[in-house]
């Protein structure tokens, strides 16, 4: 074989393909597929000039154009950190702002259901006589409750926490697919513990140090659990009312979405297991505590207004791209 005729002949065809790899960003689907079927053929040109072994330079030419077309048909793979920043600026609060009015209802009705439920107790001598013996009431307001938060190694302890956490607020998304109905009640369930809490302590004149151990933590903690519920609900309605969507595509769409929600509660519940682990009980000075888990708070709904409504505004939903209109079922 004549390689320089051989060469001659096909010198078009490479030109072309290197043109098309230095301009693979602005491609129409045209010039796509042309990229794709060049590709193609000059790695057979490699392979016919590689065999004939009578030009070195040209088979590094040619393995080089090969090698930068083949990324630019594939596609470079990105790295797992881009991937997870993008997640956090981008998926993650864009989810958070869109779902937002849910999930500050969501907030709104638990802490009213754990209001009342705390107002009950402090003013109905019978419903705090009911809830235990004088004796196993004082041992709880007295000692129990703060030692809750110090009884254990801190890192221990913030890893209990975190996982406990982590497994409430994915049982509220999960449990959205039965029409939100289980999701709404675990959300009373919680609502009702911490009136309990808070209305045995206040009862007791141990308001101070009730919302001394809770609010550090409990802020940060309790607005993920209510994140959670919210998506729980929004899944259970969209499977009610999906508008203008098919009943399975929009519970795909929303499907997806929560999944994104509870990944990103898993950071955010480990946030607040931290502090619960290290702060709550540890650190001794009430305006220090309460003041990190009112940093904490700011810092979430400062990142979901701001990031977040960036992200939505320019198009994010948190579903995935080019997904399947349904979700996969059994």
């Amino acid at each position: 074989m004549d390689i320089d005729v051989f060469a001659a002949v096909h010198a078009r065809d490479w030109e072309r393909l290197d043109d098309l790899v230095r301009r693979r960003r602005s491609l129409d689907g045209e010039e796509i597929d042309e990229l794709v079927e060049l590709y193609q053929r000059v790695s057979t040109h490699l392979s016919v000039v590689r065999s004939s072994g009578q030009d070195p330079a040209l088979v590094g030419r040619l393995s080089a154009l090969v090698a930068r077309a083949r990324s630019a048909v594939t596609g470079a793979h990105a790295s797992a950190w881009r991937d997870v920043g993008g997640f956090f600026t981008r998926v993650f609060p864009a989810v958070l702002y869109r779902l937002r009015w849910w999930w500050i209802g969501t907030s709104a009705g638990t802490v009213a259901v754990a209001a009342v439920t705390a107002a009950w107790i402090v003013n109905d001598p019978d419903v705090l006589h009911a809830l235990g013996t004088p004796e196993s009431m004082a041992r709880y307001v007295e000692h129990d409750f703060a030692n809750y938060y110090v009884e254990n190694p801190a890192g221990s302890f913030a890893a209990q926490v975190w996982t406990n956490n982590a497994w409430v607020a994915a049982q509220a998304v999960i449990f959205g697919v039965a029409f939100g109905l289980p999701t709404i009640a675990v959300l009373a369930m919680n609502g009702i513990n911490i009136g309990m809490a808070a209305g045995m302590m206040i009862a007791h004149g141990r308001g101070d140090v009730f919302f001394g151990l809770i609010l550090p933590h409990g802020l940060l903690e309790m607005t993920a659990v209510f994140v959670a519920g919210g998506v729980g609900l929004k899944l259970g309605w969209t499977i009610i009312s999906p508008g203008d969507r098919t009943r399975m595509r929009a519970l795909g769409e929303e499907a997806r979405a929560a999944i994104a929600v509870v990944l990103g509660l898993v950071v955010v519940l480990f946030v607040s297991g931290l502090i619960e682990g290290f702060v709550t009980g540890w650190v001794h000075v009430t305006w220090q505590r309460i003041g990190i888990g009112v940093v904490a708070e700011a810092l979430f709904v400062l990142y979901v207004f701001t990031v977040g409504r960036r992200a939505y505004l320019a198009g994010e939903t948190g579903d995935i791209e080019n997904a399947p209109e349904a979700v996969p079922v059994a």
